[in-house]
């Protein structure tokens, strides 16, 4: 069989990850630290024939028994509350996670993807974003551990590409979003699901004319799973150029889950992108890619999924105990 080690196994993206390469036949190992992923999203999983489970950091020394095909790295904090509240763990799974995963690539001569982010375009000057734009990053601010890590581990799997010859992929992912979200976890879908579900105002940062577009998970697992899969090295956006602006998708909402709230406005944080929308005519022509599933359907389908927590999990805050990674 094909092995494929998937890191940030337990996170939202990296759990349909797992789920979408057993459904196509391969031996998954599945690794995490679970610092901010969640041994639930796993669960279904524990008997699975075709799948193990390593729990690690992968800014330690990776090791992997056996041959192995494919490396997917998508172990890293990725949401504004986790990188604000664990900075120098973000850089490091950025950096070091990202050279001891590429060393195991180098080593298993195997194929890696190493999961980018939208984020390296920072608050763009052009709209919508190719994968040409070299972005508009404040590398002080407070964004700007996560920004930099994604932007150093790109450089950094160009380098081993180049000069090591090793077959890199590397994914460029726009907001996704879909089941097995945190609901408290700071983006935007969850945090205004929560509210409307607990009956608070839904919080709206700045005027709310910034824009965002949003994908659906089962979407953006397929163009990754095409790009892995694909013979093309350099960066490629995966997301949903459908644009819409952050006022307009708080009614939405509130539409959706038939709530009476209201919408509050609070001061924009530092760095906040005004404008964020992908060009996905590079996926559209290499990859034969682009995203199916709307965002009636697929908000439905995730508000469908918060709806099923517990009312402990619906109130509850995130409270995990930081302080073991602050001074790594």
């Amino acid at each position: 069989m094909k092995k494929v080690l998937i890191t940030g196994a337990a996170g939202f993206l990296g759990s349909h990850l797992c789920d979408k390469f057993l459904n196509e036949g391969f031996y998954v190992i599945g690794m995490d630290n679970f610092i901010t992923g969640d041994k639930k999203n796993l669960k279904h999983l524990e008997n699975h024939p075709h799948f193990e489970f390593i729990e690690h950091d992968v800014t330690k020394f990776v090791e992997i028994k056996g041959h192995l095909d494919y490396i997917l790295h998508f172990a890293s904090p990725a949401s504004p509350i986790d990188y604000l509240k664990i900075p120098i763990q973000t850089l490091k799974v950025g950096s070091l996670g990202t050279h001891n995963l590429l060393g195991v690539a180098k080593a298993k001569n195997a194929r890696i993807l190493i999961a980018s982010t939208s984020e390296v375009y920072g608050d763009p000057l052009v709209h919508p974003q190719s994968e040409d734009y070299y972005g508009n990053v404040n590398t002080i601010g407070p964004r700007g551990v996560y920004d930099e890590a994604k932007r150093f581990q790109e450089s950094l799997t160009m380098a081993y590409h180049r000069f090591h010859g090793l077959e890199t992929r590397i994914v460029r992912i726009f907001n996704t979003y879909g089941p097995r979200m945190r609901l408290n976890d700071g983006r935007v879908i969850p945090a205004f699901m929560g509210q409307a579900l607990r009956g608070e105002d839904l919080t709206v940062f700045g005027d709310g004319l910034q824009t965002r577009s949003f994908c659906y998970v089962d979407d953006q697992v397929k163009g990754i799973y095409r790009l892995l899969m694909s013979n093309y090295v350099y960066p490629v956006n995966i997301g949903n150029p459908h644009e819409i602006t952050i006022k307009s998708f708080a009614e939405e909402i509130i539409r959706l889950t038939g709530t009476k709230t209201k919408i509050v406005y609070k001061e924009l944080p530092v760095n906040d992108p005004l404008q964020r929308q992908p060009d996905i005519s590079l996926a559209k022509k290499l990859l034969h890619w682009e995203p199916k599933i709307g965002r009636e359907e697929g908000m439905k389908k995730t508000f469908d999924f918060f709806k099923s927590l517990s009312k402990e999990e619906l109130y509850k805050s995130e409270h995990k105990d930081f302080s073991r990674y602050i001074n790594n």
